[in-house]
């Protein structure tokens, strides 16, 4: 892989992109079995599950998107001479084998597999059995477009194991892993992380806050709220828990409004004691864990703070460290807001829904990341290689 030419893998990327477009028809076919064999009890999940032309339309444009990017493989990073001669050299390298395991999303397959490709990996893709035709059509596309380019199927594998076999699989794998991503709930992710023997990178948990600030501008608070929210219940990057500072004006007249608004949209409103005392009719939050879940559903939680520093505590302790929002007019406190909320992404006076690879100009992504090694974010095509030093000598040794 590592001796692939960039010229040659975007020759694959070419045939991909006129692969998906020439069977269109056959991947809504092989995608309509999946949706008539789920049980529709997770919106969300069936909502991620569906492929429509304009679905196919972006899988075609993300593969567009990463081969119009630099190869990502072995550039420079720095370079030095020591006072010994050792000339030292620090080049970007692929991880090797990357492992995806994730749900219900086909384009994850097209995704996933275009940068692991373009980044020099090999990439297992573990799908949902949800996805199963949806997901087993694309990696034959893969595999036809890897062969019309002379190279072998290998590089991009579909895996359809159920929880015994992946568990057996992590703990002993048939063949080296170098990273594996869990791209999923906490259920997931817990699963990943106890039975795996390499590395582990933790992606797609939510749990989202947005703090309306004393100074906010109300009227953006509400059109950021309800972008954040409404827009896709099924994205990590939605809004999931509102915090209110008590201090803000006509504060009972704007939190009575703000629910009227979700309640009209069709959001359960859950409610804390002291919101509860204005909005008698909301349900209240009788069990505090509920402030730890991500919802991926037509449903948040609203509370009440007195200050900033009591919303960033709040937000420490139970957010998935995700995407945080501050709506404020003061400069002061959206900088100590941003620099003290420990998630991936935060934000000022804008909606959660914007922490997304396309959006942030990273372009097609991995996953987002929500662990601190080795990168935060949304994962993209520089995020998919490591390091390697190359150190040349005259015959130096070490004294």
């Amino acid at each position: 892989m590592k001796l692939l030419t960039t010229d040659k893998k975007n020759n694959v990327l070419d045939s991909m992109m006129r692969l998906l477009d020439e069977n269109r028809e056959s991947i809504i076919e092989a995608n309509k079995k999946d949706l008539n064999l789920f049980q529709k009890e997770d919106q969300a999940m069936f909502d991620r599950l569906i492929v429509t032309n304009t679905k196919i339309d972006g899988m075609i444009q993300s593969i567009r998107d990463v081969k119009s990017q630099e190869d990502p493989v072995n550039r420079p990073i720095s370079t030095r001479i020591l006072d010994n001669g050792l000339e030292i050299t620090n080049k970007t390298a692929p991880f090797g084998t990357i492992m995806i395991i994730y749900e219900s999303r086909p384009d994850v397959t097209i995704e996933a597999a275009v940068l692991a490709f373009k980044a020099s990996n090999k990439i297992l893709l573990k799908g949902g059995k949800e996805a199963l035709h949806s997901n087993t059509i694309l990696t034959q596309l893969w595999h036809k477009a890897l062969e019309e380019n002379g190279l072998p199927k290998d590089y991009i594998q579909l895996m359809t194991l159920n929880r015994q076999e992946t568990q057996e699989f992590l703990k002993n794998p048939t063949e080296k892993l170098d990273l594996i991503v869990p791209r999923g709930g906490e259920r997931l992710i817990n699963f990943v992380k106890e039975h795996a023997n390499c590395a582990v990178l933790v992606s797609g948990r939510g749990n989202n806050f947005l703090y309306v600030d004393a100074t906010a501008d109300w009227e953006k608070s509400i059109k950021v709220i309800m972008n954040a929210k409404t827009d896709k219940i099924s994205a990590c990057n939605a809004l999931d828990k509102i915090l209110v500072n008590q201090k803000i004006d006509n504060y009972e007249q704007k939190l009575t409004e703000l629910y009227n608004l979700l309640s009209y949209k069709g959001v359960e409103t859950w409610v804390d004691q002291t919101v509860g005392k204005t909005l008698t009719s909301a349900k209240p939050i009788t069990d505090e864990s509920i402030w730890k879940e991500e919802f991926l559903a037509m449903k948040c939680c609203l509370a009440a703070v007195d200050s900033l520093t009591e919303a960033v505590s709040k937000i420490n302790e139970h957010s998935g460290g995700h995407s945080a929002t501050i709506m404020t007019n003061d400069k002061g406190s959206a900088m100590r807001f941003m620099e003290e909320v420990d998630c991936a992404a935060v934000y000022q006076n804008a909606s959660t829904r914007f922490t997304d690879g396309g959006q942030m100009g990273v372009g097609a992504e991995l996953a987002i990341s929500t662990d601190k090694l080795h990168h935060r974010g949304p994962l993209g095509l520089e995020q998919l290689v490591t390091n390697k030093y190359y150190v040349f000598g005259d015959g130096q040794i070490r004294e």
